[in-house]
């Protein structure tokens, strides 16, 4: 079943401010409370819209937004990106809002910048108390949209050299939450003097990308 990651009510709130611009779509970076630096890896989201326009002939806004999960602005974009290494606070308030944005059709993909894992656990356990965590099967399409990634997340950056890791959260048959363990995507798509990483590692890592939003807006509802 094709699935349309933009549903009504995002067409509602965004139709007038896109129709303003060329683009299609803009993607937000998430700010949340507690002392985690949210603001972490700030050439890797603009890397990855560069690399999703050129590579997979998107028609994305290069210029990325910030947006507080407490705001109503959430709704302005259909793909959310979150990550850090610290500490993540959700207060009730926030916690509904970004829950009712996923469930509105947002999508939110957590990159663990590296000791995020014991803090985001609990607190998307207040956004969806009736979910829990899965890990997505290699034969998910997230990891097989344009490029075929058959052993599943790759692994960018060593960290405590675990396996990298997907998970999701699955409402209703729709995965409305990819988070991204042990892997640190951030990390490959940021600049190259950044972090030194090859360019075969960086390639894997914007291509990892280029799935994850090709599956947000036009990939199959699947349990898995």
């Amino acid at each position: 079943m094709i699935r349309i990651a933009i549903i009504l009510s995002f067409i509602t709130i965004t139709l007038t401010s896109w129709s303003q611009s060329n683009y299609a779509y803009q993607f937000a970076v998430m700010k949340y409370n507690g002392g985690g630096d949210w603001y972490s890896n700030p050439t890797s989201i603009p890397n990855l819209v560069k690399y999703c326009n050129n590579q997979g002939k998107m028609n994305i806004n290069p210029e990325v937004a910030e947006v507080h999960v407490s705001s109503t602005e959430l709704y302005n974009y259909p793909f959310i990106h979150m990550t850090g290494h610290g500490n993540v606070v959700f207060n009730n308030q926030e916690a509904e809002n970004l829950r009712n944005y996923l469930l509105s059709g947002g999508f939110l993909h957590i990159d663990d910048n590296y000791g995020m894992d014991k803090f985001i656990r609990p607190q998307m356990k207040k956004v969806f108390p009736e979910l829990d965590f899965i890990e997505l099967s290699y034969d998910h399409p997230i990891y097989h949209q344009s490029s075929n990634f058959k052993k599943g997340l790759p692994k960018i950056h060593l960290h405590d050299n675990k396996a990298a890791q997907g998970f999701g959260l699955i409402h209703e048959g729709r995965l409305v939450c990819f988070y991204t363990y042990e892997s640190d995507l951030g990390d490959g798509w940021e600049d190259v003097e950044v972090h030194n990483d090859t360019k075969e590692v960086r390639t894997k890592a914007l291509q990892m990308g280029l799935n994850m939003i090709q599956y947000a807006f036009i990939g199959v509802t699947t349990g898995n």
